[in-house]
């Protein structure tokens, strides 16, 4: 069956149905998933944010690990952004920290994006002169890769009335079209956003959030506790590829290749918080602060006590308690002495 939506074509095969289908399935079943897992989803929101960061940023050409970015965002309070990497990252965590925040209250209009994008870039010295406006100047997409080289991806709307006027249709699309289902739609608006590139810099990062935004607002709460980013970031020369090809046919292209690529992202990282979510079933009854030791540990292999009591908010003396008796249920070993002490799962 073939589909036109907003300018754009899309061949929707029964693949597409099926994975949709399966999505939509995920997240019936996700309230009472979220009431049952409240501890360790509390966690795993916490890692999704340092990953989604981390790879954010990286796509676009950042060398910081997501170790450095845990680090930076630690102490914001007290950070002095010098680096060029380190106000990307704080922009984006900011403004990823914005969305979650207030995603219902966000609307899908220019001066709410403007708005995120001035979030965004608000700690760039050089991005003040175009922070929160659309492009004064051509851009074009490029594929930042590992070696250092670039590769210009497709052309861009030009600036001006061009942007100006393909945006203004893309919110007017969005907000008239009642037909087309609401993931289809996010797919959709976040390929319009990346084909139009509307600012001069960031277009990439944002189009990441708008994505989260989108799915957010319409109820797939569940993609808060994974990282989207992190797995653009694993498929990225997947990613800049299917932009590529599906851009040599502007306008008027069919985007089914990448409505495919845009829901097998999900597909795979909805399959990844079911598995971490089975990992964190422990067969020996444990206390909720057990649970929520043992899900740390899970994701932070070889960790001290010091290190879970502070990031927990626990006190020292009751996590080495803890952590002794859990050691004695023979669910984790412990390995090393004094501060170079790592617990494991079993």
């Amino acid at each position: 069956m073939s589909l036109k939506i907003h300018n754009l074509h899309l061949d929707l095969g029964m693949k597409i149905l099926t994975d949709l289908n399966k999505i939509d399935r995920f997240d019936a079943s996700w309230t009472s998933i979220e009431k049952r897992e409240g501890t360790s989803l509390k966690q795993l929101k916490s890692i999704a944010t340092v990953r989604s960061v981390g790879a954010s940023t990286r796509i676009e050409g950042s060398k910081m690990t997501d170790d450095e970015v845990a680090v930076l965002i630690g102490k914001l309070s007290i950070s002095k952004l010098e680096e060029r990497d380190e106000q990307e990252v704080i922009g984006y965590f900011e403004a990823l920290d914005t969305i979650a925040e207030n995603f219902d209250a966000i609307q899908i209009t220019e001066g709410q994006i403007k708005n995120l994008h001035k979030i965004l870039m608000q700690h760039g010295e050089k991005d003040t002169w175009h922070k929160g406006k659309y492009k004064q100047v051509s851009n074009a997409v490029e594929a930042n890769f590992v070696d250092g080289t670039k590769q210009i991806v497709f052309k861009t709307a030009d600036p001006g009335i061009a942007t100006e006027d393909a945006m203004r249709q893309l919110f007017d699309w969005y907000k008239s079209d009642k037909e087309t289902i609401p993931l289809l739609k996010a797919a959709v608006f976040v390929y319009e956003f990346l084909s139009i590139h509307p600012f001069q810099d960031g277009n990439g990062r944002l189009s990441r959030l708008l994505g989260s935004l989108l799915l957010l607002k319409n109820g797939y709460s569940w993609i808060q506790y994974v990282s989207f980013e992190h797995e653009i970031e694993n498929r990225k020369s997947e990613y800049y590829r299917i932009l590529m090809q599906t851009q040599r046919e502007r306008p008027g292209e069919n985007i089914t290749e990448w409505i495919t690529f845009f829901i097998s992202c999900l597909i795979h990282i909805q399959d990844q918080l079911l598995y971490k979510l089975e990992e964190s079933k422990i067969d020996v009854p444990v206390s909720i602060r057990e649970k929520s030791i043992l899900f740390y540990i899970q994701n932070h292999s070889g960790c001290g006590s010091g290190e879970i009591a502070k990031k927990l908010g626990l006190a020292l003396p009751t996590v080495k308690k803890n952590l002794g008796e859990l050691v004695e249920k023979g669910i984790i070993t412990k390995e090393g002495q004094g501060k170079a002490t790592g617990y494991y799962l079993n």
